[in-house]
């Protein structure tokens, strides 16, 4: 895939008006889930996705505490101006999405069990609770 079709996934996904619109989402998401991400993990992201997006990832250093999914909306927000809450987790729930799709299952699946509980909504999965006794 190049950053041109991931851009368009995204302003598809969004739907976003413009190019630059799903872009600036994009690189904003990217960077947020760089300082979120490592190991396997995110160097098995970086490989699929286009090298754009890959240097985004790679270039951010580790977070020194795991943000919980709202703070993570809320730190994308920040970044982006101060969006709504629901424009951000749109905007979030949008990038994670595709990326979710270009990742796969297995990967995505991954990815989500190294974050704090709550990620799998913004990556468009479920998140199943272990049944009560």
């Amino acid at each position: 895939m190049r950053w041109k079709e991931l851009v368009q996934q995204v302003r598809v996904s969004g739907q976003y008006t413009t190019d630059a619109e799903a872009e600036r989402i994009l690189r904003t998401v990217l960077t947020v889930l760089g300082t979120h991400t490592s190991g396997d993990v995110r160097r098995e992201l970086v490989r699929l996705l286009p090298v754009e997006a890959a240097v985004i990832l790679a270039r951010q250093s580790p977070a020194v505490r795991s943000l919980t999914a709202p703070e993570f909306v809320e730190a994308v927000a920040a970044r982006l101006g101060g969006l709504t809450p629901p424009a951000a987790r749109w905007g979030v729930s949008s990038v994670l999405g595709v990326l979710a799709d270009c990742a796969g299952d297995d990967l995505t699946r991954r990815i989500t069990a190294a974050l704090p509980r709550g990620y799998a909504l913004l990556f468009g999965r479920a998140e199943l609770a272990p049944a009560a006794a």
